[in-house]
Formats: C-alpha cells, sequence, structure tokens
C-alpha cells in the first residue's frame, strides 16, 4: 500500500491567527472556513486544517507537560531570511541556530505552539 499525505490538522484555541501564520510562511491563498475550521490549500491537492478545540493546551518544547507530538521540518534556502519571516509572521524562536554551517536548522513555535524546524539545504 502506497499512502500519500494530503491533509494536516492543527488543533489550537483560535484558527485565524494559526492559520495567517502559515498562510504568510508558506506563501499560500488566504485561508477559508469558519471561526472553528479553517482551510489552507497547497497545490496540488493538499490541505491544512486548523481545527479550534476549547481548552487546547499549547505543546512545550523542550518539556514534560504537553509534550510535542509531532513537528515538521522545513528547508529554506536561507536560514536568516527564513527566520525572519517566521518571527515577522508571529513565529516563536525556540532554539538560537544549531549546528551552524551548511546544515544549520533552528527550532520555532508557530502562534498555537506547535514546534518546528527551518533546515537550510546545503548548496
Amino acid at each position: 500500500m502506497m499512502a500519500v499525505l494530503t491533509q494536516l490538522v492543527f488543533e489550537c484555541d483560535d484558527p485565524g491567527p494559526v492559520a495567517a501564520f502559515w498562510q504568510e510562511v508558506l506563501e499560500l491563498a488566504p485561508a477559508e472556513g469558519t471561526d472553528d475550521w479553517l482551510t489552507l490549500q497547497w497545490e496540488p491537492v493538499g490541505r491544512f486544517f486548523f481545527h479550534r478545540v476549547e481548552g487546547h493546551v499549547s505543546p512545550q518544547w523542550p518539556g514534560e507537560t504537553g509534550q510535542q507530538q509531532v513537528h515538521f521540518d522545513l528547508l529554506v534556502d536561507d536560514l536568516q531570511a527564513a527566520s525572519a519571516t517566521v518571527e515577522r509572521a508571529g513565529g516563536t524562536p525556540l532554539t538560537e541556530v544549531m549546528d551552524p554551517g551548511p546544515k544549520a536548522w533552528r527550532i520555532f513555535a508557530d502562534p498555537a505552539g506547535h514546534p518546528f524546524c527551518l533546515v537550510s539545504v546545503p548548496e
């Protein structure tokens, strides 16, 4: 069986800011939906869903309570420029640049606390 990832669902207490953050960082069209469910489309078939969950507890990194359960890495060609975009969009840096050099990376959290990494792509 071959599987293809086509959707990711982010649970959060307020979908608006989280969807707006990912829209800006990934340069996607504006989100569509309701106050409780917003959708961002990426081509050709993928979607991000942002679902309001009352009492949502943001993941913590690092931490013992509310530990992250999953994160993803975004490959970027300019770590410094991508970091600036993420911060301008409302992301929170969780680390400084790790392993400086051609394969450097940095950990951030989106506005709902979901951690992700920016990873530089060596030329």
